[in-house]
């Protein structure tokens, strides 16, 4: 696992994994209920080539503090943190890759921030995040459980509640003195999923850098018509799908993630990093 660090992110206190070294910097930007160390089967991957950086983002891992965030997950807010982030570490034009609301994060910021970005890496990331394009974009976790006697109690009464598989948000379960329980706190993420819901093609269409848009063909959060769409629409954008992977292509399909990632990367054109 690369070193967690910590940054002085606009007051906050963001963690970041960095595996360090010579390699060219890729900051990555994980989804909702999501850790930087999402990003550890990538990192490992593209190292020593590639140093991917991934930010714990506010409200979510270690990066959670409901008294700093509170009221205040709104798109602007996120993205104003990756922009920060960037300078903090003074990475220069970097490529961005961003899973989910990640991924949507990191083509905000491209169409805001151009000097900042240098490439984009969407994962499952829309530019159309309503209904009914989307049935379903907010996933209602205010009658999820607070604490659990054990992680395998938490899980259970995850599962309870109509997810079939707990696994990716059990990565952010903690043992707290009354119980098991999430590092991101359920209100928090309802607050931020609600300020994800948009039509976001401005931004999406609002950078000329190359893009690479990664879709799971039996994903239930990014239609394949629409990713098609966003291929289409945008100048400079490939799409790639992985037919038989869902909305977490890097963790249903973690080596061929990687080198799509990787060959896109590769191909990249100086400008891509420059300082």
């Amino acid at each position: 696992m690369p070193t967690e660090r910590i940054a002085d992110v606009r007051g906050r206190a963001l963690r970041y994994l960095d595996p360090g070294g010579p390699g060219r910097p890729v900051l990555a930007l994980h989804g909702h209920f999501g850790r930087a160390r999402a990003y550890a089967g990538l990192i490992a991957a593209l190292a020593p080539r590639y140093r991917v950086i991934a930010l714990e983002q506010r409200g979510h891992g270690r990066s959670a503090d409901p008294r700093a965030d509170a009221g205040d997950f709104t798109r602007e807010a996120y993205v104003a943190d990756a922009a920060a982030f960037l300078r903090v570490l003074d990475l220069g034009r970097v490529p961005v890759v961003g899973h989910s609301v990640g991924g949507v994060t990191a083509f905000q910021l491209a169409a805001r921030e151009p000097g900042l970005v240098g490439a984009l890496v969407v994962e499952e990331g829309g530019a159309d995040n309503r209904r009914p394009r989307v049935p379903h974009p907010v996933l209602d976790v205010r009658a999820w459980p607070r604490r659990a006697p054990t992680l395998a109690a938490l899980g259970e009464r995850v599962r309870e509640r109509g997810i079939p598989d707990a696994g990716y948000f059990l990565e952010s379960a903690v043992e707290y003195p009354d119980g098991w329980g999430f590092l991101f706190d359920l209100d928090a993420m309802m607050a931020s999923q609600r300020a994800a819901v948009g039509d976001w093609w401005p931004d999406w269409l609002g950078s000329a850098c190359p893009a690479l848009l990664i879709h799971g063909g039996r994903s239930f959060v990014l239609p394949t018509d629409l990713a098609r769409e966003m291929a289409d629409r945008r100048p400079g954008a490939t799409l790639h799908t992985f037919p038989d992977c869902g909305h977490w292509v890097h963790d249903d399909d973690p080596a061929g993630f990687a080198s799509v990632v990787g060959g896109f990367l590769d191909a990249l054109p100086e400008a891509a990093w420059a300082g």
